[in-house]
């Protein structure tokens, strides 16, 4: 607490010296701090406002988008292996973790920059005096900048569990606003509901103010908002399977088809198809390319996300050649590394990334319609309609030449829901959150087999389904409580 007192105490002796200039960037959340005249705005004009909106679209190329969302996704599953030679992945993919691992810090990084980012926008876009700015763009701005931050919060909750919610940017520092800057400055966690509660209203901000499409699917449109807005009451508990529903049923009827063959996805002669929801773009140049993708294939040194012996079996024992060869591709490795978990002469790596040499242009799809697809299925299994899932689950299926479900029982078709999106969604950073908001995280992590049939040894336990919060967090933030574990 001395410490906390001992920093506002010097904000407060800055003011006078710093006035009208920009502070330093404020802890833990990502904010910036203005000191400026109250009559001042942050954006005089529309290309100001506009490029700070690029700004924050900038972030979905930074390492936690091209890297660390997929290995939390897929690494932390049964779906791959950490791979390479990072201790910190190597921490999640076994369930290990500490405060101290520098992926947990730089994601909280990432996220809760990206978070102040949108929270500059979203404030203050309704304030720029620039008359060539319209009020209409002005709420499809604020739209977008809230869809952002919406997707940011949902990684976050899903990671950390409750976490710090934060809206504003301080703007003033002085000693009348102490009171309300104070809890910005040095925030508490916040329960859970209450987070998932603002997701919702930011997404449904941005459905109702941003466009309906756009050729380019890296912004926010309608059919992201609504997409993420499914998953959202998916993954919130208590579960609220008519408002999934509802939202499926948003995107399904928004124009978005399914591609004829599986493989066109990942060809990279079909970006931004019309199965793509939310896509995240890059132009192939030295200033905007993929670095990301370069971690997952390549013989240059062993790679990250390692798929899994459990996973290559759930492919072969579903006789799903066409979404395992378009997702995974073994290589011969010999004289370059051994792995305990894979012969050299047999050695996986990732296949829906295919341009990794730089400067790489390769897309990633975070959001697309197969998913909702099967969300739907989901929603309408729990509601008791497991005839109607079945009819979207075969709809998936009959794209890669399966024969339909056998699942006639809502059980059943739970776990061929479960199956389905496994094999679907492969290495697109779905699976942890599915097992996890499933309550199937732990038993199928620690079912998972290994390279000769047995147990792999995993031993995930309940503390292992939420992240610590980063020690150089605790250390900032006196307020803060540890999550049980760590």
């Amino acid at each position: 607490m001395k410490n906390i007192v001992k920093i506002v105490v010097a904000l407060l002796l800055a003011v006078p010296f710093y006035a009208c200039e920009k502070f330093l960037e404020r802890e833990p959340s990502g904010n910036s701090i203005y000191i400026q005249d109250e009559t001042d705005t942050i954006y005089k004009t529309a290309n100001d406002v506009e490029a700070a909106l690029a700004g924050v679209y900038a972030d979905y190329k930074n390492e936690y988008w091209e890297l660390d969302y997929f290995v939390n996704g897929d690494a932390q599953s049964d779906d791959a292996y950490a791979g390479a030679d990072n201790p910190a992945n190597f921490q999640i993919d076994d369930y290990m973790l500490n405060a101290t691992n520098s992926n947990v810090s730089r994601d909280w990084a990432y996220l809760y920059g990206t978070i102040g980012k949108a929270n500059a926008v979203i404030n203050n876009v309704d304030m720029v005096p620039d008359p060539g700015l319209s009020d209409q763009r002005k709420k499809e701005i604020k739209g977008e900048a809230s869809f952002i931050r919406a997707m940011m919060y949902f990684e976050a909750v899903q990671l950390w569990g409750d976490i710090p919610l934060q809206l504003i940017e301080v703007t003033t520092v002085s000693a009348e606003l102490l009171p309300i800057i104070y809890p910005e400055l040095f925030p508490s966690r916040v329960p859970q509901e209450e987070v998932y509660a603002q997701i919702i209203a930011d997404l449904v901000y941005a459905k109702d103010n941003v466009k309906a499409t756009d050729l380019h699917k890296g912004y926010a449109t309608k059919g992201a908002a609504n997409a993420l807005l499914a998953k959202v009451y998916a993954t919130m508990e208590p579960h609220d399977w008519g408002k999934v529903s509802e939202y499926c049923d948003a995107v399904i009827n928004g124009g978005y088809s399914l591609l004829p063959e599986y493989d066109m996805l990942w060809n990279n002669e079909n970006e931004n198809s019309s199965e793509a929801i939310f896509e995240i773009n890059y132009a192939g140049t030295n200033t905007d390319a993929n670095w990301g993708a370069s971690m997952f294939r390549g013989l240059d040194w062993k790679k990250f996300n390692i798929p899994s012996n459990d996973l290559v079996k759930a492919f072969d024992d579903e006789n799903d050649m066409i979404r395992k060869n378009a997702s995974i591709i073994f290589l011969d490795v010999t004289g370059k590394w051994s792995d305990a978990n894979w012969p050299q002469t047999y050695y996986p790596f990732l296949n829906k990334y295919r341009v990794f040499t730089s400067p790489s242009r390769q897309n990633y799809i975070i959001i697309r319609l197969a998913d909702i697809l099967l969300l739907k299925a989901e929603a309408l299994n729990e509601l008791g309609d497991v005839s109607g899932a079945a009819n979207l689950v075969n709809q998936i299926r009959s794209r890669v030449d399966l024969p339909n479900t056998t699942a006639t029982s809502q059980e059943a078709m739970r776990l061929a829901i479960e199956k389905e999106r496994r094999l679907e969604l492969a290495f697109e950073g779905h699976r942890w959150y599915d097992l996890k908001r499933t309550g199937r995280a732990i038993a199928v992590a620690n079912a998972a087999i290994g390279s000769d049939g047995s147990p792999f040894g995993y031993n995930l336990t309940q503390n292992g389904l939420l992240w610590p919060i980063p020690q150089s967090e605790m250390d900032k933030n006196e307020l803060f409580v540890q999550n049980p574990g760590y």
